[in-house]
């Protein structure tokens, strides 16, 4: 299982998704353009002292990723048209997110529109989820049936 954070804006909350990633002992991709200096403050301080059990890699483009980890890659969008809960989740998937503001980059979301899931949001005043919230609630459901399974 690996977590890839497209082009995230906002250090604690991929500073909390680092957190969670050293827990689950799960490897964190950071891909394209970011909106924070890797040695953000703010970023290091969200993650605490776990940084050194962060699985972490960097990479420049959505290209060189692809290139770098192949493998079924999911999408998760607030505007997908499947529930996540429709998944049956692979101990090698590659769990996509986008940045808090514009989510997986259009070009990215067509790319993956074929394995592209939702959180369930049932009030209408609200349009997505907060980042490190979503990836928390996909990891652990995908944990959860790989662990049960």
């Amino acid at each position: 299982m690996h977590v890839a954070l497209v082009e995230p804006e906002i250090p604690p909350n991929t500073g909390s998704i680092a957190r969670l990633c050293a827990a689950t002992e799960t490897p964190l991709h950071l891909v394209g353009r970011l909106g924070f200096a890797i040695d953000d403050r703010h970023l290091r301080r969200a993650g605490l002292d776990y940084w050194p059990w962060v699985p972490l890699t960097r990479h420049e483009s959505w290209e060189a990723f692809r290139t770098a980890l192949p493998g079924r890659r999911l999408g998760f969008s607030a505007r997908a048209p499947r529930l996540y809960t429709e998944l049956r989740f692979l101990p090698d998937d590659v769990l996509v997110f986008g940045g808090e503001t514009g989510g997986v980059p259009a070009a990215i979301r067509d790319e993956l529109e074929p394995e592209l899931y939702r959180i369930p949001i049932t009030s209408a005043h609200v349009r997505s989820l907060n980042l490190a919230n979503a990836v928390a609630i996909v990891l652990y459901e995908a944990l959860r049936q790989l662990v049960s399974a």
